[in-house]
């Protein structure tokens, strides 16, 4: 497979401006601190969307939707602000950063998977070709933060290029990210042998593995990144605080719904209505669950028959402008809720409620799934389940009901900033998920009959400001009438005005 060809080689820092320009061929411009001077994206088809190539996605000027240089170079700047933070007295002021983007991967011979790129690296430079390198650079002689920006990329080849598509080549990587300086990847292995002695500390993310050779090897100070990063990532920029293509997704596949009816069918529905509305791929293999099949957590082999009477969990999103959404809904394929179904959907909807107020600045995601526990220990001894487990007993009790977290953080995916723990204080900008459940096994004698076999998860994207939480799902139905009024097909408009819900028509809205 193509990978990083040079990756035995990979060294700790990279050469001084001075050297560079004596030793190779670059695209440069002078470097600067922020803010940076906007720079003209080029007017040709080159490895990524641009604005002249797809003016329907992006504006003049635009990187990615609703986002523009400055910002990428923002990130870059707060990224060695929190370096010399960290590093402040311990390390001195000499600091290279090193990032990989993704290569490209196979599902088999020559036939690759789409190309998903690595996250930190987009993050920082938002360059989406594979087998690049990100390389910021602190300058000698000048206090941090002020840096230099590198990126070495495949170089331009006609012959790969008839196949695999253009690439933007060291001439416009540097117009197209902002960047200082552009190089082809061939040359990032001339680099290293004169800054090994030039760089005190290197920051690398080192559970990649053409980088854990060189943390090993390496005498000089090296630590690590990723976790810096998703630190910054854990606070979203207004402009990509959005959700509504997955909640208009859900109610047309809701829609959709009829008895008896094939998993399969609801998971290509929903994956049809996700893209026919702009979304760029869905954002991880849906959970299209029915009857039982509920129970487990993360069923993904969607290829059962839901028959007449049995609910689906469908716990989907999409991936939108690098961002991502999650939501879980589960409703009866019949469009009516049985008594049970009822009961035990109403227990988690009361849950849900309470527990989306209590996203908040100051509290945590450890926080709350202590009360989740202790609430839905409370919830089951009301519907007759654990009626037996004494009171101080109830809040261990209830994790074999819902076994999983109460919730994660969201961002450029689905468990986003996997190296920030959920005992962190939940910030304004922050995002996460609140999805609380009750899962009882068909086979488990020990629960009332009436509701073995029945699994239920309600799940809504949430957004920490000052103020109350903001539902980023909340034209996602999730109130049992109107879920009722979906699937059966009663209503063909259901409170638009009151909840900006989308026309129940089969055309799009």
């Amino acid at each position: 497979l193509p990978s990083y060809h040079i990756s035995t080689k990979l060294v700790p820092a990279v050469a001084s401006s001075r050297s560079l320009s004596r030793r190779m061929s670059c695209s440069q411009r002078r470097y600067s601190l922020q803010p940076i001077r906007e720079r003209r994206i080029p007017n040709q088809y080159l490895g990524q969307p641009r604005p002249f190539t797809h003016p329907h996605l992006l504006r003049p000027g635009e990187v990615t939707p609703r986002l523009f240089q400055v910002e990428y170079a923002l990130h870059r700047h707060k990224l060695i602000s929190l370096i010399y933070k960290e590093a402040q007295g311990k390390s001195g002021t000499d600091h290279t950063v090193v990032l990989l983007s993704n290569p490209t991967y196979y599902m088999s011979n020559e036939i690759p998977y789409t190309f998903h790129q690595d996250n930190n690296f987009l993050y920082l430079c938002e360059f989406q070709e594979p087998d690049s390198i990100l390389v910021l650079q602190s300058l000698p002689g000048k206090q941090l933060p002020a840096h230099k920006a590198m990126l070495y990329v495949p170089q331009r080849d006609p012959s790969q290029e008839l196949w695999d598509g253009p690439r933007s080549g060291t001439d416009e990587a540097t117009a197209l990210t902002g960047g200082d300086e552009a190089y082809t990847l061939e040359e990032f292995q001339h680099v290293g042998p004169k800054l090994k002695a030039e760089t005190r500390t290197r920051w690398y993310d080192w559970m990649r593995p053409q980088l854990a050779e060189v943390k090993a090897r390496s005498k000089n100070k090296v630590r690590a990144v990723q976790q810096l990063v998703q630190h910054l990532r854990l606070i979203k920029p207004p402009a990509r605080i959005t959700g509504k293509l997955t909640s208009q997704a859900f109610i047309e596949t809701m829609f959709a719904s009829k008895a008896p009816v094939e998993e399969g069918f609801l998971y290509a529905k929903f994956e049809f209505e996700c893209r026919a509305r702009g979304a760029d791929v869905l954002a991880y293999p849906p959970v299209v669950a029915g009857g039982n099949g509920s129970n487990t957590l993360n069923y993904v082999k969607n290829n059962q028959r839901i028959e007449d009477g049995e609910m689906v969990l469908l716990d989907g999103g999409c991936e939108s402008s690098c961002y991502v959404r999650d939501i879980t809904r589960t409703w009866p394929v019949n469009g009516r809720f049985t008594a049970p179904q009822a009961e035990l959907y109403e227990a988690v909807a009361e849950v849900q409620r309470d527990f989306l107020t209590l996203c908040s600045p100051g509290t945590s995601l450890d926080n709350v799934y202590s009360m989740l526990l202790t609430l839905i220990g409370q919830k089951l001894k009301e519907l007759g389940i654990m009626k037996n487990i004494k009171e101080n007993n109830a809040f261990k009790a209830a994790r074999k009901y819902c076994p999983h977290h109460v919730g994660h953080y969201l961002g450029m995916e689905v468990h986003s900033t996997p190296d920030m723990p959920c005992s962190l204080p939940l910030q304004p900008g922050m995002v996460i998920t609140v999805e609380p459940g009750i899962y009882i096994l068909e086979d488990d004698k020990d629960d009332p009959e009436k509701f073995r076999g029945l699994g239920v998860r309600i799940e809504d994207d949430v957004v920490v400001t000052e103020d109350s939480p903001l539902i980023l799902s909340a034209d996602c139905p999730k109130e049992m009438n109107d879920i009722e009024q979906i699937c059966s097909r009663t209503s063909l408009v259901l409170r638009c005005k009151e909840r900006s819900w989308l026309h129940m028509s089969m055309h799009f809205c």
